[in-house]
């Protein structure tokens, strides 16, 4: 399912500003700070830990099949495919460190559920403590929307385990709606660039 773009960038405007509208109740509603004791909880974490999906991309890679490959194009390949993803969770990752140190907004706990920003003039270059966009959140939805892609019959499972990701990290009362929101709507947009890069690029 295609979407134009115009109009999903006016979607993500309007979640993102409606997720900022949210973020007060759901900090004073939605506590679970034991999320992560419970199975479920470490599962959907693990989603946004960027290793796991290198170790997945790796997988693929070992599992291509060399004589098969051949027959195909560089970009249907299974290495190809590794690739793809861990080029999508890395640069999500790294994507999302940089929008973080430019908003520089701290996280829900800082000041009882509103919104603080550090200074420039405090760590300027640490995002330790900042929280939008949530970094587990963007790592996990830049997995799910790269599999969306290479497996698109699959792709609302992707989508589900990405926001069951979300849902921890502000149930555990480390972010915001917003900081997740937002974590999607980057990692769409740096998922859809690369697919469209030549060196990452994979043909369905």
């Amino acid at each position: 399912m295609k979407i134009d773009k115009r109009l999903g960038f006016v979607i993500a405007a309007a979640t993102l500003v409606a997720a900022h509208l949210l973020d007060r109740w759901a900090y004073a509603t939605l506590n679970m700070p034991r999320i992560y004791d419970v199975d479920a909880g470490r599962m959907f974490r693990t989603f946004g830990f960027l290793p796991f999906w290198w170790l997945a991309a790796v997988a693929f890679w070992l599992c291509d099949d060399d004589v098969a490959s051949r027959e195909r194009t560089r970009f249907t390949t299974l290495r190809a495919r590794g690739l793809f993803l861990a080029g999508a969770t890395t640069v999500s990752g790294i994507v999302g460190e940089v929008v973080k140190l430019l908003i520089r907004r701290l996280r829900p706990g800082a000041a009882n559920g509103a919104y603080v920003f550090r200074s420039w003039s405090e760590r300027t270059l640490s995002t330790a403590g900042l929280a939008m966009p949530s970094s587990h959140a963007i790592i996990a939805f830049g997995a799910a929307f790269a599999l969306a892609r290479m497996y698109p019959r699959a792709r609302w499972l992707w989508y589900a385990l990405a926001v069951g990701c979300g849902i921890t990290r502000v149930l555990a009362r480390a972010h915001f709606v917003s900081d997740v929101v937002l974590a999607a709507i980057v990692a769409w947009i740096v998922v859809d660039l690369l697919s469209r890069a030549e060196v990452l690029r994979v043909e369905i």
